[in-house]
This record gives structure tokens, C-alpha cells and sequence, in this order.
């Protein structure tokens, strides 16, 4: 024990007590203040009295001086890298920086000798968390509108994380992430995030509202966008999926719907942390409201998608192995989901081809900068404190372009004419029953095609085969 004083203040202590100590006249005088001294550091009395003989070496050890092994062209390589991974963790960019290295040098953004190459594949994923340690920024938390479902829940059986033992893609986890900035009151809109548990793979769609049409819609949506068949979805026991015509579309189509634990996150907590890591991080915690707003999120979602599926690596937790105390986790090699997607074999030679296709055609750093872009058009979207208007769009929707991403001026922008501008007042004089058949109508000419897509499955109606209840 050393009294429990920090460094500087047993120092600052010693440079104090050194000119009255070696002042003194008598061995009697030296030993009151040594004692005073070893009292107030809790330092042994042999090493004080030599503290106080020899100050200058005991305050100032010999400083070992280690070459820089990395110098300025690997450092802004690595940085270069790491903005265009979306500035993820070493872990998860280290076994990725092959790949990245490749198709930045594939579209002419990083130009490397042959040396400075070697050491950027070759540095350990410690010393790369050490050199990009001053870039990191902390985040904030948003709010829940999760509200129990109905008794139809005690129909959809329980499965909690560890009855995840899915290796078959196809199995995904969805949840809503509520735009509503400060405030829960009011309308504003949402999100609906599936994410695929053996791959990753993540689907985010905007809903105008939390309703069991804009759900079921936006379900028969995402069948659309998934490159592999949908073969079950869990949700958590929120009111907008515990409902019959959920139930009864999954059992149509023949997919398994099963629901976590009330008030239990980790049984959703793969789509728990894709909302973090992909609608919070990039769309961030303000209000959106009204079909300006929705029209514009569907634009930033389009280029989400190419971007967290192609070029984002994550990496899935193998095993916990206790040893007394302590538990440690075992991951994989990060892998990005389009790279699981292809290595777990379940599609078609042809359609591997396909996307691996557009895997090299795509350049990380124009799309991760069209994203910006799309980005800041959602932003100025955000609405205003007050829960029930919108702001008034001021300029045209941004639409994403996949031929900017491979090719081109990144700055040319196209813009559709905004239908919907008249549409917000609308909406907080009638209320949003009376425009929804509208907004249904007008849904299906808001998705324009994706260069990755899966199979068109026929359209149910909410209103078709209703639910067994046995």
C-alpha cells in the first residue's frame, strides 16, 4: 500500500519535503521527517530515505526510446480503410482489410508500395485500435414503444437466444425502431429491421406508421428483397406483430413465427444490434414524420443495404468457455453477410454469381459518400418538439443511384418531385385513418428495383385467410 496518494501528489510531496530533509542538522530532525514522510506515501522507509537522497533518479527513470514501426503512408492508409469500413472495430476490420484493400485499389482510392502494403496487412488488430484510439466518439440511447401484444401471443410459441442455433439462412429477427425523437406522443415514423441470425444479412424498411397493414406490407416487401427464402421470423410480443393477420399470413406461406420473452432484449439480440449499429448510428434519434420524410428514409435505406451487407464485417460468437471466474468468448473470423451468404451454399451457382458481381462492382468509398449525402437529406427531414406536425419539405427527395457507386460523379444529383407536399396538413387535420387507404395506394410506386433482390411472392391481403386459433 502507498498510502492511496496518485503518483503526481506523492511527488509534488517529495519535491517538498527534499530541501527541508537534507536541511537538517541532526539524524533526529532527518528521522521525524522520514516518518512523516512513509506515513503520508505508505513508501518503505529504505526506499524514502533513498528517494530523498537521490531525488533526481528516483523522480525521472530513463525513458526506453521504441522506433516507429508504422509510419505516416500506412497510418492514412489505415484511416483511409477504416472511414470506409463505417469506422468499425479492429476486430471486425482486420480480417476484412484484404478484401477492402483490394476493391479500394480495384477503384483507384488507395495507391500502395509493395512495403507499406505489407505492414498494413500485417498489423494486429491491437496496435490498429491503438493507432485509430483518438478517433472514437461515444453515442446516445433513443426510446421504447414496445407495447404488449394481444392474448393471440399464448398461439406463437417462445424462443429465447439460446435456441439459436440456426445454420441455415433464412431465419431472421425483426423489430420497429420508433422515430419519435424526445417525445412518444403523436405520430411519427418507424422502422422495421430484419436481420437474418446465421448470416447477418439486414433488411430496414421505413413504415409511415405502426399499424398491422404497414407491418404485413412491408413484410411481403422484404420477401422481395432478401436474395434467400424466408423461412422464419421471431419478433418480440409488440402489439404490431402479435395480430391475426400476421399469424395467418406466416401460415400461408408456410413460415415459422415464433416470439422472445416479454421485456427480455436478448432474445432479439441480433436485430437489437443491428438497430443500434445501423438504424441509430445512421439515421441517429430525431422525429421524422409525414411522407416527405418516409420517401426520403426508403432512398438512404436502399444504399444501407449494399453498404452493411457488402462491405460491413461482423463477427458471430462461436462458444463461452468458463475458466473459475472469468468467461471467455470465442468468435470467428469477421466475415461480411454477403461473404456467409456465399459460403453457406444454399443458392444457385447462377445467383452467387450475381452477387458477387455486384459485390466488384461497387465502390465502398463513392457509396459510403452517397450515403452521406442521402444521410443529410434525411436529416433535413427531422421534424420539429411538436409531437403532431411535421416539417415542411424544402427541397426534393434525394434518390440513391447504384450507377454512382460504380462509376461516375458522386455529386450529380437526381431528385423525383415531392407528391406528398401537401399531404403533411392533411395528415394532422383528418388524422392518419382517414388517408391511410391512400397511403396504401400510393405504397407500391415508392419501391424502384435493386440490383440484390430475391423471388416475388404473391400479395395476400390482411383481410385473406384469417388466423387458426386451435
Amino acid at each position: 500500500m502507498e498510502g492511496g496518494l496518485r503518483l503526481q501528489t506523492r511527488r509534488a510531496l517529495l519535491r517538498h519535503m527534499i530541501p527541508q530533509y537534507r536541511k537538517a542538522s541532526t539524524v533526529k530532525k532527518k528521522s521525524k521527517l522520514l516518518d512523516a514522510f512513509t506515513a503520508t506515501t505508505g513508501y518503505n522507509r529504505k526506499y524514502a530515505m533513498w528517494l530523498l537522497n537521490h531525488a533526481q533518479e528516483g523522480q525521472h527513470p530513463p525513458e526506453l526510446q521504441h522506433p516507429r514501426h508504422y509510419g505516416p503512408d500506412v497510418q492514412h492508409a489505415l484511416f483511409l480503410v477504416w472511414h470506409a469500413a463505417n469506422c468499425i472495430c479492429a476486430k471486425r476490420l482486420i480480417p476484412y482489410l484484404p478484401t477492402l484493400v483490394e476493391a479500394l485499389e480495384r477503384h483507384e482510392h488507395l495507391h500502395l508500395t509493395e512495403e507499406c502494403r505489407s505492414q498494413l496487412l500485417s498489423m494486429s488488430a491491437a496496435t490498429a485500435d491503438r493507432l485509430l484510439r483518438s478517433q472514437r466518439k461515444g453515442g446516445q440511447r433513443g426510446l421504447s414503444t414496445t407495447r404488449a401484444g394481444t392474448l393471440l401471443k399464448q398461439q406463437i410459441p417462445i424462443r429465447t437466444f439460446e435456441d439459436w442455433n440456426e445454420t441455415r439462412p433464412g431465419f431472421l429477427e425483426a423489430d420497429l425502431v420508433a422515430h419519435c425523437g424526445a417525445d412518444i406522443e403523436g405520430g411519427y415514423l418507424y422502422t422495421l429491421t430484419l436481420t437474418d441470425v446465421a448470416t447477418g444479412w439486414t433488411e430496414c424498411l421505413p413504415l409511415l406508421h405502426r399499424s398491422q397493414e404497414a407491418v404485413l406490407a412491408a413484410l411481403q416487401r422484404v420477401r422481395t428483397l432478401f436474395p434467400f427464402p424466408i423461412l422464419g421470423i421471431d419478433t418480440d410480443n409488440g402489439g404490431e406483430f402479435i395480430i391475426d393477420t400476421v399469424i395467418a399470413y406466416c401460415e400461408q406461406e408456410q413460415i415459422t413465427f415464433t416470439r422472445g420473452r416479454p421485456h427480455l432484449k436478448n432474445d432479439q439480440c441480433f436485430v437489437e444490434q443491428k438497430n443500434g449499429a445501423m438504424v441509430r448510428q445512421v439515421v441517429g434519434y430525431d422525429r421524422f414524420v409525414g411522407e416527405h420524410a418516409y420517401r426520403q428514409l426508403t432512398e438512404l435505406y436502399r444504399a444501407l443495404r449494399l453498404y452493411v451487407n457488402c462491405f460491413q464485417p461482423s463477427m458471430k460468437l462461436l462458444s463461452k468457455q468458463r475458466e473459475g471466474k472469468t468467461v471467455r468468448y470465442v468468435y470467428d473470423p469477421a466475415k461480411t453477410p454477403l461473404q456467409r451468404l456465399l459460403l453457406s451454399g444454399v443458392l444457385p451457382v447462377q445467383k452467387q454469381q450475381e452477387l458477387f458481381k455486384v459485390a466488384q462492382a461497387l465502390d465502398p468509398i463513392r457509396l459510403s459518400q452517397q450515403l452521406e449525402l442521402l444521410q443529410q437529406a434525411v436529416f433535413r427531414c427531422a421534424a420539429g418538439c411538436a409531437p403532431f406536425v411535421s416539417s415542411t419539405p424544402s427541397a426534393p427527395i434525394r434518390v440513391f443511384s447504384v450507377e454512382t457507386c460504380t462509376a461516375g460523379n458522386i455529386s450529380a444529383e437526381k431528385s423525383i418531385p415531392d407528391s406528398a407536399a401537401g399531404l403533411h396538413t392533411l395528415t394532422s387535420q383528418l388524422g392518419m385513418r382517414k388517408i391511410r387507404a391512400h397511403l396504401l395506394g400510393t405504397m407500391e410506386e415508392q419501391w424502384q428495383e435493386e440490383v440484390i433482390r430475391g423471388s416475388s411472392p404473391p400479395q395476400v391481403s390482411s383481410a385473406e385467410n384469417p388466423a387458426r386459433i386451435s
